[in-house]
């Protein structure tokens, strides 16, 4: 794509902050899922909301696709360029605004690391709640786009339940305030629809956090450590126990019953700070470490009702036969979110187009169980096929129609997400109701 125009207006905005060189385009041609990439037009790297709100409007002038982009630690494309589109980087814009007291909230810039809101709010004996694993490099402005959790979400929630307004710039200029420091607003929940939404609807640009004391007390119970983990242990449980002493106290009794009545042949107590840290590194560390036993690994994200947890384990290690690729489940087991990480070798034919191919197996699974394609990781382009079998026509066109109320010209982040209905009928996954195919004035293929 050519637009000197665009270029000019951009760079006359932007200065250094647009990047056209292709050698410096490399690096914004992914996000955290390398093996789906595309190099964009441009890179825009605004300083402040205003520059946001001036790219915005020079890309609604000229139509010209915008990509938003975070920390690029997403895990499903979501941040994947288009080739005649302009990648919209916010890390710059990565201030910590407000923090106050009285109301236990932040007001935080979206390129502000997930860990850094917590460690500013520490001195005040607070924090923020939701820790997925890449907190310390993910944005907030990430989390909001894929309503990210973490291990701590079965108490405490998903970035959905821990934020409490966002400032959100829509391609036509709009600016809207959605929510703030109060606990709820009137009307339609317009706050909750950006939670996910992945880009799709409006560029956020400020955030406000909930922010919570830090528990007086933990301890950490596991049936088994890799910080010291017996190498022939077939699973790992961590279960935090948090709040006043007579609480965690009373929960800890709880658990060790539970865990010695299902098997656990090692249970372990971290009390101290250190010990506990030292018990979530082995768990915070475990994608990078798969990266010693495996040349290269394809991470899954869906989500079950945690009484079929078992159940899916088995069918997914059945898969693992099936296709020969060997899988390391790491997950959530307290609210369900899989994680499995299929181990394959890039260098060998075939094992990428196999790894990916039982990948959306194992998202089918999670659907038939009675779960959903995606936790935490959003669904980007990985999983747009899985789409198709999760939702119906009826749903997908309602999903089509809000991304229409908000962009009508399909520039914010086009692609992603939610699948055409003509693909859904390539798939057969279009159901078909009375006899009827339903939108039939589409084209079929």
């Amino acid at each position: 794509m050519n637009n000197p125009e665009v270029l000019e207006r951009l760079r006359s905005l932007l200065g250094r902050g647009l990047i056209t060189d292709p050698k410096a385009l490399k690096p914004y041609e992914t996000d955290g899922i390398t093996a789906i990439r595309e190099v964009p037009w441009l890179v825009a790297l605004p300083e402040s909301e205003a520059q946001v709100e001036a790219v915005l409007a020079i890309c609604h002038e000229h139509e010209i696709p915008v990509v938003a982009r975070g920390a690029g630690t997403g895990l499903s494309g979501g941040a994947r360029p288009v080739a005649d589109g302009l990648v919209l980087g916010l890390s710059r814009l990565n201030q910590i605004l407000e923090i106050d007291l009285d109301n236990a909230v932040a007001r935080v810039q979206p390129g502000v690391r997930n860990l850094a809101i917590t460690e500013a709010a520490s001195a005040h004996g607070l924090y923020y709640a939701p820790d997925p694993s890449s907190q310390i490099a993910c944005s907030i402005g990430g989390n909001v786009a894929e309503n990210s959790g973490g291990v701590h979400c079965l108490k405490y929630g998903l970035t959905l339940h821990n934020v409490l307004g966002v400032k959100l710039l829509c391609i036509d200029g709009q600016v809207l305030s959605l929510g703030g420091k109060r606990m709820d607003s009137p009307g339609y929940d317009l706050l909750a629809l950006t939670m996910g939404s992945e880009g799709m609807l409006g560029i956020v640009t400020e955030v406000t956090v909930r922010l919570l004391p830090v528990p007086p007390y933990k301890q950490a119970a596991e049936d088994f450590v890799h910080a010291g983990y017996p190498r022939d242990a077939a699973a790992v449980l961590i279960c935090e126990l948090d709040g006043v002493a007579a609480e965690v106290e009373s929960d800890l009794a709880l658990v060790d019953r539970v865990l010695k009545s299902q098997g656990a042949f090692d249970i372990r107590v971290a009390v101290t700070a250190e010990e506990q840290e030292r018990l979530w590194l082995g768990r915070k560390a475990a994608f990078p470490a798969v990266g010693r036993i495996s040349p290269d690994y394809y991470c899954m994200d869906g989500t079950i009702p945690r009484a079929k947890l078992a159940e899916v384990l088995h069918r997914i290690a059945q898969l693992s036969e099936q296709y020969g690729l060997a899988v390391a489940n790491v997950f959530h087991a307290g609210d369900g979110n899989l994680h499995p990480l299929i181990l394959y070798d890039s260098n060998q034919p075939g094992q990428l187009a196999g790894a990916e191919e039982m990948g959306g197996r194992i998202l089918e699974l999670c659907v038939a169980a009675g779960g959903t394609v995606t936790g935490e990781h959003g669904v980007g382009v990985e999983k747009l096929d899985q789409m198709c079998v999760q939702f119906g026509s009826a749903e997908l066109e309602q999903m089509h129609r809000l991304k229409a109320a908000f962009d009508p010209q399909g520039l914010l982040n086009p692609g992603k997400a939610v699948p055409a209905l003509t693909r859904c009928s390539e798939l057969g996954g279009m159901h078909v109701h009375d006899g009827r195919v339903p939108f039939p004035n589409l084209p079929r293929f």
